[in-house]
């Protein structure tokens, strides 16, 4: 496929945006544009249904005035539609609230070189190419036992530039890709069903297993089978990447973040050089992680990427900003102000984490099991989204997930609930794997944690 648009000709018309506002009466502006387009291969009901061609563009203008802030945005790229959205935002502005913590577009500075985000093969990658990846991925799903369905499931290519002006001299861009598969699966046996399990696989290069997605889709669907309930009560537990992800991002990912903390919003106000998780423990963010989903030169502001050690030894040592709330605390920005993806330029960036990486330990995920004598193993949680980021309280269900004897897999679990706090749950942690996998923000390995609290049903 052939770019339409490229780096450079978004950063001509972003400057033209930037120098309208300007003339028209702005103290400050930025045009945040951007371009892609994504191939999308969706399975449903053990059958692939339809094949998708998304492409999408446009820019957004924030414009300042007197301290308010107006925002607008176009999908149409000529002279008549971007003078309209500057107008717009403009006009926005003028009539908004001043915001006297305004503390301005950030400046330019030097940018960082990211590794292994943009692979060509994923950008002439078709939708037909992408369906016999998902034939491959459910048909070894299917053919691993019948009594196996899949629910649903899918093949994804994205390919995206984006580019940032602003008027305080920030004119750079960027341009990436990625590539992603899952499949979900349920297995059946008499009057029994097993919850959803699902296995994925996603890069920034091309360099996934639809097969092997499906084949671990299907084996876990299987291990579910023959379910029994557990006794209450306190259990080592090791967490999954994706199970880890839905307990982290509403409890320690969202109190970490300054607007969290300065609205007093978080259980980690003031513990900056205190103990607040194990010493096993080291967390940081990197936007500038090699192959990492949110990995970019830039963030939402335009403001260079960085590592930001959060967590170090278990000692609380940052927390991540973006320009508003670091002029708040008097500190520079993290380069945690994000966007979106194929239709970034629809909004303007919140603080949001990149690449929040837990560092890998050194045993194996079958070490962390075969350490066990009386554990649990967590899949999937349900009702992650209902836990408190304020004072870090979780009550979850955890499905799929299998009970540990001896060091050995047992058999699965029903419906057993999880109860506790976030934090306790980390000052607990006992080991780290050394496997890495990313679920969306989260880059980590398995994690093992002792007295986690299990209500049996």
């Amino acid at each position: 496929m052939v770019e339409e648009l490229n780096q450079e000709s978004l950063l001509e018309i972003g400057k033209k945006a930037v120098d309208l506002a300007l003339k028209l009466g702005a103290d400050e502006a930025e045009a945040y544009l951007s371009y892609g387009f994504e191939n999308t291969v969706k399975i449903e009901r053990n059958q692939i249904i339809r094949g998708l061609h998304k492409i999408d563009q446009g820019i957004g203008v924030r414009i300042a005035h007197n301290k308010a802030l107006g925002f607008s945005y176009t999908n149409i790229f000529d002279e008549q539609a971007i003078q309209k959205t500057v107008e717009t935002a403009l006009k926005s502005a003028k009539s908004s609230k001043p915001d006297e913590n305004w503390p301005g577009f950030p400046s330019a500075k030097r940018f960082g070189n990211p590794k292994k985000v943009f692979d060509s093969r994923i950008v002439d990658l078709s939708v037909e190419e992408l369906s016999s990846q998902a034939s491959l991925m459910l048909d070894a799903a299917l053919g691993y036992d019948k009594r196996v369905f899949v629910t649903d499931g899918e093949m994804d290519a994205l390919f995206l530039i984006h580019a940032i002006v602003n008027s305080n001299d920030i004119e750079v861009a960027g341009k990436g890709t990625a590539i992603s598969c899952y499949a979900a699966t349920l297995a059946r046996e008499n009057s029994e069903v097993t919850p959803i399990c699902f296995d994925y696989d996603v890069s920034r290069s091309y360099e996934i297993n639809p097969e092997k997605v499906g084949l671990n889709a299907s084996k876990m669907a299987v291990s579910a089978l023959k379910a029994k309930k557990i006794e209450t009560g306190n259990y080592s537990a090791v967490f999954t990447e994706v199970s880890l992800y839905l307990l982290l991002y509403y409890t320690l990912m969202a109190a970490i973040k300054a607007d969290a903390v300065q609205r007093e919003q978080s259980a980690l106000k003031g513990k900056i050089g205190q103990k607040v998780a194990s010493e096993v423990l080291t967390i940081y963010d990197d936007g500038l992680f090699e192959g990492g989903l949110f990995t970019s030169r830039f963030d939402g502001e335009g403001v260079p990427t960085q590592k930001t050690v959060l967590i170090e030894n278990g000692m609380l040592r940052n927390y991540l900003y973006d320009c508003y709330t670091a002029s708040k605390d008097k500190v520079e920005s993290t380069g945690n102000a994000q966007r979106g993806l194929l239709t970034a330029y629809l909004s303007t960036p919140k603080l949001e984490a990149t690449n929040f990486v837990i560092e890998k330990g050194t045993k194996s995920n079958e070490e962390l099991l075969n350490e066990i004598e009386n554990g649990v193993l967590i899949g999937y949680l349900q009702g992650a989204h209902s836990s408190n980021p304020a004072s870090g309280e979780f009550s979850v269900v955890a499905t799929p997930a299998w009970k540990i004897e001896n060091g050995e897999i047992a058999y699965s679990i029903k419906g057993a609930m999880l109860a506790g706090n976030i934090y306790d749950l980390l000052l607990n942690v006992s080991a780290v794997g050394r496997e890495y996998r990313q679920m969306d923000h989260l880059v980590s390995p398995w994690v093992r944690t002792e007295n986690l609290k299990v209500v049996g049903q």
